[in-house]
């Protein structure tokens, strides 16, 4: 009795840590924000840096669910489970919603936190934005472009800013070529 009473607990636990996975961590984008094999997104550019005022239903129309969520909804992705993992790619790093160039890789760092970490934006691509959700006050990263929730930016980075642009890998895509 008390032998299947462990099994079915360690059987429940097993199942729940199976259902809690994210399908979506590590799954294959196109260039332009969206996932292999879904719809495209017609404002993604890396050439255009425009203001973008596309409505809401808009963007939840056109990108994946996970996305919409983080960019729009001012979601975070789980700590570990991003897509940058490595440091040391050439190139640029972009918003996934719209491709606006962001952070140059020289700028990355290993924060220890789970999400990539950078001391710099690209000049004028981002804008910062008070936060007080959560019962902090925090300062939100958007991108100055179509207005994304990328992350938090804090002051205990590295020289020479101090700062550390912490944000969410799904928030980011990463392209060879420079801005």
């Amino acid at each position: 009795m008390q032998v299947t009473r462990i099994m079915f607990g360690l059987a429940m636990t097993f199942l729940l840590a199976l259902l809690g996975c994210d399908s979506s961590v590590g799954q294959e984008r196109r260039s332009d924000g969206g996932p292999k094999g879904e719809r495209s997104n017609p404002y993604y550019s890396t050439t255009d840096t425009a203001r973008l005022d596309i409505p809401l239903e808009e963007w939840e129309r056109i990108l994946d669910a996970h996305l919409y969520h983080v960019a729009f909804e001012k979601g975070t992705e789980r700590p570990f489970t991003g897509k940058f993992k490595k440091d040391g790619l050439d190139g640029t790093y972009r918003c996934a919603v719209c491709g606006n160039a962001l952070f140059d890789p020289r700028t990355k760092f290993e924060s220890g936190t789970g999400w990539p970490s950078f001391y710099r934006p690209i000049p004028a691509r981002v804008k910062d934005q008070m936060d007080l959700g959560h019962g902090m006050v925090r300062t939100e990263v958007l991108c100055q472009r179509c207005g994304a929730h990328l992350g938090h930016v804090f002051e205990d980075g590295p020289e020479p800013t101090g700062l550390r642009y912490c944000i969410n890998a799904i928030s980011l895509d990463h392209t060879s070529t420079s801005p």
